[in-house]
């Protein structure tokens, strides 16, 4: 599969005739509002519908059977994540481009083993979205030229161990660890991921073994840290 990158893409891109459909998953209301204004600036592209949880974004994209979705890591009560394992457990083959403001060597790596096609930083969505679309409609996967270096080095074994320890984090794992980070505790990140108490405590035990954390309290430090440095 080719990937395009932000150095291989050439002049703005051209739509065709029909519209771009476009469901947008997004927790932020106003972000959402802007990107709506920004897409139907461009003919190509109508927003068919919007949400800001996963729930909602199943029914609209059954719904409105959209070209391409554009989601978010962080969505109300879950993650993006989330959304793009369900949506291809039932077989849909939608398009989705992740639109983030979290760290992407962090990220990309597991949202394209989900299943998306994309990754672009939140920053660079004025100048880079229309492009990343139109990349992703044709069967391209679309990353920033660091990203796709990085990951060409990692297949080659080039490329040094990071010394984080977030990328030893399976997904479920960095779910609870953000969420603990933001605070809550073990009963609501059990409400929040529909998972028991019991697992998300081995969860936590797992996240404390990885990231060679002592106790609870490191444990807490280092998640609020983490979000807090990264906006999570």
């Amino acid at each position: 599969m080719a990937v395009a990158t932000l150095s291989s893409v050439g002049s703005e891109p051209r739509f065709g005739a029909s519209q771009v459909k476009v469901v947008l998953v997004e927790d932020h209301r106003m972000f959402r509002e802007w990107l709506t204004q920004m897409l139907g600036r461009d003919s190509g592209c109508e927003v068919c519908g919007e949400t800001d949880n996963i729930h909602d974004a199943q029914r609209i994209i059954h719904e409105t059977k959209p070209d391409i979705v554009i989601v978010d890591i962080t969505l109300k009560g879950s993650s993006g994540l989330e959304l793009i394992k369900d949506m291809r457990a039932q077989g849909l083959e939608t398009p989705v481009l992740v639109l983030s403001m979290h760290d992407e060597a962090l990220y990309a790596e597991r949202v394209l083993r989900a299943g998306a096609r994309g990754y672009i930083s939140k920053h660079e969505a004025s100048s880079t979205l229309s492009k990343a679309i139109r990349h992703v409609l044709s069967g391209q996967v679309y990353l920033s030229e660091g990203m796709t270096a990085s990951l060409l080095e990692k297949v080659s074994g080039r490329k040094p161990s990071t010394s984080s320890g977030l990328e030893l984090l399976a997904d479920r794992e960095l779910e609870v660890f953000q969420l603990i980070g933001k605070g809550h505790n073990g009963r609501e990140i059990a409400q929040l991921l529909h998972l028991g108490e019991t697992t998300v405590d081995t969860y936590r035990a797992r996240i404390k073994e990885k990231l060679r954390l002592r106790n609870a309290a490191e444990l807490y430090s280092r998640a609020a840290q983490w979000v807090h440095e990264n906006g999570a």
